[in-house]
């Protein structure tokens, strides 16, 4: 699958909760147990889809703060904002180092699933960089 970047640098292709990467009613279970293992909230199986922040349609995370921020601004990504790394993008760059943080115990395929979809910062500053 190609990359597909969403507006605060999350990995849409490679979040277990993308449309496209859901396969099956299992595939849905393992995310609501993974999001509630490491992220410590709820969400039964059912409710689990996005349709990726580039899209319209269903979006896992509501009521980020990011999505329309940039979208009324006409950007790409948040990279390209002159007030990067604001307050509403910056718990977002801090979740998975977070996370991983929290769980150095983490078993590499969790870790593959849960934490990496959402290293946004290194991708963000990478842009800014012009890597």
């Amino acid at each position: 699958m190609q990359e597909v970047l969403s507006r605060c640098g999350y990995r849409c292709d490679l979040c277990p909760a993308y449309e496209p990467n859901i396969k099956s009613l299992a595939d849905k279970r393992r995310v609501s147990a993974g999001w509630t293992k490491y992220f410590g909230f709820r969400s039964s199986p059912d409710e689990i889809g996005c349709a990726g922040c580039l899209n319209d349609g269903k979006h896992a995370y509501e009521s980020c703060p990011v999505r329309p921020c940039v979208l009324e601004k006409g950007l790409q990504n948040c990279a390209f904002c002159s007030d990067f790394g604001c307050e509403k993008l910056r718990p977002l760059m801090d979740f998975a180092d977070q996370l991983a943080g929290k769980f150095k115990d983490m078993p590499k395929e969790d870790y593959e699933i849960f934490v990496l979809p959402y290293k946004s910062k290194e991708r963000l500053l990478g842009i800014r960089d012009g890597r």
